[in-house]
This record gives structure tokens, sequence and C-alpha cells, in this order.
């Protein structure tokens, strides 16, 4: 598993564990499959920030290494 500190690592279709806003002072992780990349820079030190499918937007914490929708 990767940290979600570097764009390269992260595309549309990806498994992720994201910290919502709301949730940075415990650090609670929020799964899902990312929708959209937010972040323009190819690296942020908190995380690349993601828009989900369900629509929660979060900055990525843990990238898991098996697509949930396979890409050729």
């Amino acid at each position: 598993m990767k940290d979600g500190k570097h764009r390269k690592d992260i595309h549309p279709g990806l498994e992720v564990d994201i910290v919502l806003k709301k949730d940075q002072p415990t650090g609670k992780l929020t799964r899902g499959i990312v929708k959209d990349i937010l972040t323009n820079s190819p690296t942020h030190p908190h995380g690349i920030k993601v828009r989900l499918r369900d629509g929660q937007v979060g900055r990525v914490q843990v990238i898991y290494d098996g697509d949930a929708k396979q890409e050729s």
C-alpha cells in the first residue's frame, strides 16, 4: 500500500482511504473509490485531495494495490 502524497499514484477507479475535513482532528478514515482528483500539484504533504464516487471529498491517506475496477 502507498500513501496518497503523490498525484501520479492516484487515478479514477482506485480504492483509497481518505480523511474528511471534519475528521482531520481524529484521523478517522473513510474508504471509497476515486471519481475525481482535485489537487493540481504533483505532491501534497497532507495527501492529494480527491472526490469519491459517493461525493465525499478528502485527502488520500492510503492507496490499495488492487483497483476496484480493472483498467487496461
